[in-house]
């Protein structure tokens, strides 16, 4: 017998929360939960100790207090599968979480220096860009950073491609986005217009998407679109930057009309890293594929002899300014780990020294004290 045909878990094909999500590993890991009398449901909102969550009754108010961790990282978030009590309970309660398979997570701007999540148990991590300013490279690839690292599939979509009529000089700014996100589709859309929507929607596909980007970026004009009616509110930006202010204050679960859920968030004003290496490698995966060639396995291609990174970007195969992006993120990635990680912050303190005993070493060798030889790798 399988989990799904257990007492109180129809199979997940014909279950209510299917356009949810709702498949047959999900009823595996609720099984037990389900012996116990409790309803399955995903987290649609949460609110100040209290979530919505949509069970196969309906939406209902659920309390957190016994799920309120002391973990930032496993507090209670929209998309979230959860343990809820049955009809007739008052007040309700979410019992427990079911483990996430992937969650979208930043560092916070407190100096605690703690991980927020945004959205949990997402298949595509949509940045949304807005063509009515200046495009921000480097923001993009710190969102990309995160998205890779979250597990989800990025995406990036530019809005408001309406700004844009000229199709040559339209079409070199994708070129510009395609290269800074290798292996990431890259959309234009003109959400008010319908162009370009149905051809988003089609790559999403009936998963969960997260949709991500600055306020004023399109967000909810491209939200409503998506899902065909105003279920976000929508205000004008400011011509002189193209910024609005946040007509979205909390992360929503929406269901969209050809299956799949979307969740729409805040406006972000930061994009810290958080413990986000593997996904800083692959936004960068080119600059990893020249590292790969470099005479020492730790070099930090500064002014190592035999640096293929810099070799790269003599010969015009690797942009100036994705390296020092490539550099930034690395040392802003490192730095946050080490907050919370005593290991890494002996290694950075180690790596440290040697770079300064290299320093001096040269520093020797030009007052002609000797010749200068670069540290042997650790």
């Amino acid at each position: 017998m399988s989990f799904s045909s257990l007492p109180g878990l129809p199979s997940s094909a014909s279950h209510p929360l299917a356009p949810y999500g709702w498949d047959e590993d999900w009823a595996a890991e609720f099984a037990p939960h389900a012996e116990r009398g409790l309803l399955p449901g995903r987290v649609v909102r949460v609110d100040r100790g209290l979530c919505d969550v949509v069970t196969e009754s309906g939406t209902v108010r659920a309390d957190t207090e016994f799920v309120v961790p002391r973990d930032p990282m496993k507090v209670v978030c929209t998309g979230d599968w959860a343990a809820v009590d049955p009809e007739g309970r008052d007040p309700r309660y979410v019992r427990t979480l079911l483990p996430r398979r992937t969650a979208f997570v930043r560092s916070t701007s407190s100096k605690r220096s703690e991980g927020q999540i945004l959205a949990a148990n997402v298949d595509h991590a949509v940045v949304a860009m807005s063509l009515a300013v200046e495009l921000d490279l480097g923001r993009i690839e710190r969102f990309l950073a995160l998205a890779w690292e979250s597990g989800a599939q990025p995406v990036v979509v530019l809005t408001k491609a309406d700004l844009v009529p000229d199709p040559v000089a339209l079409s070199y700014l994708v070129q510009d986005v395609e290269t800074t996100a290798p292996g990431v589709p890259v959309l234009t859309v003109r959400a008010r217009e319908g162009e370009g929507v149905a051809e988003f929607a089609g790559l999403l596909g009936r998963g969960t998407t997260v949709l991500l980007g600055a306020s004023g970026a399109g967000k909810s004009t491209l939200a409503n679109a998506l899902v065909g009616e105003d279920v976000m509110d929508v205000q004008a930006t400011r011509d002189m930057d193209g910024k609005g202010r946040h007509t979205t204050t909390t992360r929503n679960l929406l269901p969209l009309p050809d299956g799949g859920v979307l969740i729409d968030t805040p406006g972000l004003r930061g994009v810290g890293l958080w413990d986000a290496g593997a996904g800083v490698g692959q936004v960068f995966s080119e600059i990893e594929a020249f590292a790969r060639r470099c005479r020492f396995h730790d070099c930090s291609h500064e002014r190592e002899p035999g640096c293929a990174v810099l070799a790269a970007v003599d010969d015009g195969e690797l942009p100036v300014r994705r390296l020092e992006s490539y550099r930034k993120l690395v040392r802003e990635n490192r730095w946050i780990v080490a907050k919370s990680d005593a290991r890494a912050r002996a290694d950075i303190r180690q790596d440290w020294k040697r770079k300064q005993a290299e320093g001096r070493a040269a520093s020797e060798a030009k007052r002609g004290h000797g010749p200068w030889r670069p540290a042997p790798p650790r």
